[in-house]
């Protein structure tokens, strides 16, 4: 197999669903804590479970991904460390790809008791990856083949973008947490359509296909969404009216605290 998956939850799965799209269902290897996850996953995508097997992966493939939180990453390296020595003696180590907030690549390093001999690779995606319109940050110490073979299989997931791992922490909480407040605003605007007398299916879809819209705006304009913004409001109109409301509420600095919390939280995850 080419790549092993240890976890299958949201983020898991939703990186999974992109490889098998770029590898191949054939490629892919699925195992979870309970087995059932990574059973019923591999199920829907065509790919192999290996249940509960979490060695499995370090055995064979060729990157091993691990979805796992960052308090429990000790615990799955520890168990996979004798595995990948083996590898590296033999001359044949696997790359290892994490998506755990927080741990750099040293500290991964140090956890799976490896050398300079095993590739590292940090991925922060976030769960629109699931249906390839995501964006994934990351930051690598391995064979430059390895990782260009890896983005190559990842491109269905949406964007990808390099950045210094110094970085990796801030671009998490903005492209990683962001889709919950994201989802959180749709949710607002829908319950504000609904009050103005929308259907909910009506009033959801417009929210989601407006943010969309937006987005696409400020990726392809290149304006600063500031800019955009006034272009949206009219003199005395309604739009201006809204914004008033959400800066007299605090919208903007509620916005910005919440990545800030999110970043500190991320930062305590590291020295855990």
């Amino acid at each position: 197999m080419r790549y092993g998956f240890i976890g299958c939850g949201h983020m898991g799965g939703a990186v999974a669903r992109a490889v098998c799209r770029g590898a191949g269902s054939g490629q892919v290897l699925l195992t979870s804590g309970t087995g059932d996850t990574a059973d019923a996953l591999a199920a829907e995508l065509g790919c192999r479970s290996a249940g509960r097997d979490i060695l499995e992966p370090a055995r064979g493939c060729d990157y091993v991904v691990l979805a796992v939180k960052p308090q429990k990453m000790a615990e799955v390296l520890a168990a996979l460390a004798p595995v990948l020595r083996d590898r590296q003696q033999q001359g044949a180590p696997c790359t290892l790809v994490s998506m755990a907030a927080g741990l750099s690549i040293a500290r991964l390093r140090a956890m799976a008791g490896c050398g300079e001999g095993m590739g590292i690779i940090r991925i922060m995606p976030n769960t629109p990856v699931a249906v390839g319109e995501g964006l994934t940050v990351f930051c690598a110490e391995a064979p430059g083949d390895r990782v260009d073979a890896f983005l190559r299989d990842l491109a269905p997931a949406g964007a990808l973008d390099e950045i210094p791992e110094t970085l990796m922490d801030a671009a998490g909480c903005v492209a990683g947490c962001g889709p919950a407040w994201a989802y959180q605003f749709i949710e607002a605007l829908a319950d504000g359509g609904v009050a103005a007398g929308l259907p909910r299916q009506k009033a959801q879809a417009y929210a989601a296909q407006m943010l969309r819209g937006a987005a696409a705006m400020v990726l392809q304009s290149g304006q600063h969404p500031g800019a955009l913004k006034d272009a949206v409001c009219s003199p005395g109109g309604s739009t201006i009216e809204g914004v008033r409301l959400l800066e007299e509420r605090g919208f903007r600095g509620a916005v910005t605290d919440a990545v800030l919390a999110a970043y500190e939280k991320t930062k305590g995850l590291g020295k855990a």
